[in-house]
């Protein structure tokens, strides 16, 4: 996941309040958000990852499975971050700023939401080795909705490329902090 940036040149707000400094605001709450969501869901990975371990080993498939649990659940309040994120940037569209900020913000939320969907089907993985760690009767349907979780996150990558290809075109008026 990456992490939303987003200064807006300090040239263009005038007054303590103004839309622009809401915009920050905005944009700092997404970002701090964002930041508890990748710890989370760097934890879930490497809860997932001892779990797959221990059932590649042959250790005792109950751990596994507890493991399993606990890294859909680390990911599911992951997820809860992302959708903290996504709120104050939909209050963007609100303020008089320029169009290309609440493209920006635009842009983020939808890779966000594209994100979110890819998490919902990573849990939805987890959730089929909790019934079948060794994937011994359900091989394909994980199989198929590991390619979901795989195509759901190249779609939140393609949006976050371009919202920071939006941000690139306008260095002047979106600058990384």
């Amino acid at each position: 996941m990456t992490t939303l940036s987003l200064s807006l040149s300090a040239g263009c707000s005038g007054t303590f309040g103004s839309p622009y400094d809401q915009a920050n605001g905005y944009v700092t709450e997404a970002n701090e958000a964002i930041d508890e969501h990748n710890r989370l869901f760097q934890e879930a990975r490497g809860t997932y990852e001892e779990a797959k371990e221990a059932v590649e080993s042959g250790e005792d498939t109950s751990q596994a499975v507890d493991g399993i649990t606990e890294a859909r659940e680390t990911i599911q309040e992951a997820r809860g971050e992302l959708e903290r994120a996504r709120e104050p940037l939909t209050e963007i569209q609100d303020l008089d700023v320029e169009t290309q900020i609440k493209e920006y913000a635009v842009l983020l939320s939808e890779a966000i939401d594209a994100q979110i969907a890819a998490e919902n089907r990573e849990m939805r993985f987890y959730e089929i080795l909790e019934q079948d760690p060794t994937l011994t009767d359900n091989r394909a349907e994980a199989e198929e909705t590991l390619t979901e979780v795989g195509d759901g996150y190249e779609e939140a990558q393609n949006s976050y490329n371009q919202a920071q290809e939006l941000a690139n075109a306008n260095p002047d008026l979106l600058k990384e902090s």
